[in-house]
């Protein structure tokens, strides 16, 4: 992948895009209560403080195989699968991201560094566009504030420390919303059926907290596109 000459160069390249996920974070306090992430709001909001980086960007070298809707025909986002050995969510693909350290001021902060330890990337080509309101995360109690990003300088990427990181890949957007690449994931625990959003990624399956948030996401932003959510696939835990 070539980065682009200039610094704004992909912000010019999806004004509407860009604006969109500003104003998702503007407002995001009403907007994202209507959303898919609904359930998890109503759950008392505890647990350990943590951030995820949301980062959108221009397609890369790999094309968008379903480029619709147009609004995100040309954009992909960055995702991570965890190293299978550790202790929550393994081999589970997530956004880049993890808990904040005493040195942290703040979410932003958090989810900027551990990107960097996680795949490398370059803090300085990030724009941060805002913060979604932070999302609890009961099977790890974890309270985790997604920061979304702009990839305005993207930057070579790959796993760092591969006892966190097994890989670091970008997604085309469109692909992940092209309905035959939706499902439903379930889950067994305990007895119970657990149901919730998921995508097909190449050889990869994005469900879980990860999941919820793009789904949510796509929904907010109108980018969404009907899909058969009785096409189930099961989770793997």
């Amino acid at each position: 992948m070539t980065p682009p000459d200039e610094p704004r160069a992909v912000a010019a390249a999806l004004p509407g895009a860009r604006t969109q996920l500003e104003a998702l974070c503007d407002d995001r306090a009403d907007r994202w209560s209507r959303s898919g992430v609904r359930s998890l709001l109503r759950t008392p909001a505890t647990g350990r403080p943590a951030a995820v980086l949301v980062l959108f960007g221009m397609l890369d070298d790999t094309p968008a195989r379903h480029p619709e809707p147009p609004v995100a025909a040309e954009l992909d986002v960055l995702l991570t699968r965890r190293a299978a050995t550790l202790g929550h969510h393994p081999g589970q693909v997530s956004f880049p991201g993890g808990r904040l350290d005493p040195g942290d001021h703040g979410p932003v902060e958090a989810a900027l560094r551990e990107a960097r330890e996680e795949t490398g990337l370059d803090p300085d080509g990030v724009d941060v566009l805002g913060v979604l309101p932070p999302l609890p995360v009961a099977v790890s109690n974890h309270l985790v504030t997604p920061v979304v990003g702009w990839w305005s300088r993207p930057s070579a990427v790959a796993a760092v420390d591969h006892a966190e990181t097994a890989d670091v890949f970008r997604v085309p957007v469109a692909d992940l919303l092209s309905p035959a690449n939706r499902r439903t994931a379930t889950v067994t625990r305990g007895g119970v059926t657990y149901r919730s959003p998921a995508f097909l990624a190449g050889d990869h399956l994005v469900w879980g907290f990860t999941a919820l948030v793009l789904d949510a996401m796509f929904e907010t932003l109108g980018w969404g596109v009907p899909w058969d959510a009785s096409r189930t696939i099961p989770a793997p835990v």
